[in-house]
């Protein structure tokens, strides 16, 4: 096994704030400060075999578990104290349907003593697209087809995150919207933005704002298209979004430069170069 990258001590300058960082996602948390992100938000790989660039998504389920337990205790490194982890995670193709990966998830991040807020159903809206699967109109062997997906929150060590009141932007209406445990919102085209697996802006602004003050700082280590990144800068937030792929890099950059090039320039980094 390739050793695990010794994390950065905390308090040190840190050239990555709101920019890309180009390399495997183990190097990419192990560059960011220990206790320098309040809020991490991502979609990892869900290794149903999509067409990732720089990246197997069809491991064997151990060795796909085991890398994402890595993952996770390099990424609980960077949280502060009662900073939050929220993951977003599809269903599993029926042939996987008796290891859940969203489960498999919540064990790993208990046992490495995450605190446990709850699970948000992602209702995605669409039904349209799919046909009943299984024994038709028969129950020998109905199947679910999945409309949905989860938003697996954490926190570490604590409940609580201080802010100050002022950095406060959710609205009444808003707020009481995030703390239903359904959410109701359409999916991103995967052409429109050029990556296999985008989420909406939706997703990460209501978590922003349902779970950070202004002016603190949001990570994706497996940032894609670069929408986290995206719609941090857009509220107020700094960000650090990591990829293996040069190309979701440029992509991410690319992004976030057309709307807030006048004023946010990022720069795709190598992590080998912080």
């Amino acid at each position: 096994m390739t050793p695990r990258p010794t994390p950065r001590p905390p308090g040190e300058p840190f050239a990555g704030l709101d920019q890309i960082l180009c390399g495997d996602v183990l190097d990419v948390l192990a560059a960011i400060p220990r206790q320098s992100v309040h809020l991490l938000i991502t979609s990892p790989p869900y290794n149903l075999d999509k067409d990732y660039e720089q990246h197997t998504d069809d491991l064997e389920d151990r060795d796909y578990l085991a890398w994402m337990k890595r993952v996770w205790q390099a990424a609980i490194d960077t949280l502060v104290p009662g900073g939050r982890l929220c993951v977003n995670i599809g269903e599993n193709k029926r042939q996987y349907i008796s290891n859940p990966t969203y489960s498999a998830f919540i064990q790993q991040l208990v046992e490495l003593r995450m605190l446990y807020r709850g699970t948000i159903i992602w209702n995605k809206h669409s039904a349209a697209k799919h046909c009943a699967w299984g024994s038709w109109q028969s129950p020998s062997n109905p199947h679910l087809v999945p409309r949905h997906e989860y938003i697996l929150a954490f926190s570490k060590g604590q409940w609580k995150l201080d802010g100050a009141k002022d950095d406060i932007d959710i609205s009444d209406t808003e707020f009481m919207d995030c703390t239903r445990s359904v959410w109701s919102f359409g999916t991103e085209s995967k052409t429109r933005i050029g990556h296999p697996a985008p989420f909406p802006e939706t997703l990460p602004d209501r978590l922003i704002k349902f779970y950070t003050f202004r002016g603190m700082t949001v990570l994706d280590p497996f940032a894609g298209s670069g929408t986290v990144g995206l719609v941090a800068a857009r509220l107020g937030r700094h960000f650090i979004l990591g990829d293996n792929s040069p190309q979701y890099c440029e992509l991410a950059r690319k992004r976030i430069t057309d709307e807030h090039g006048l004023f946010l320039r990022p720069r795709v980094i190598p992590v080998a170069e912080l």
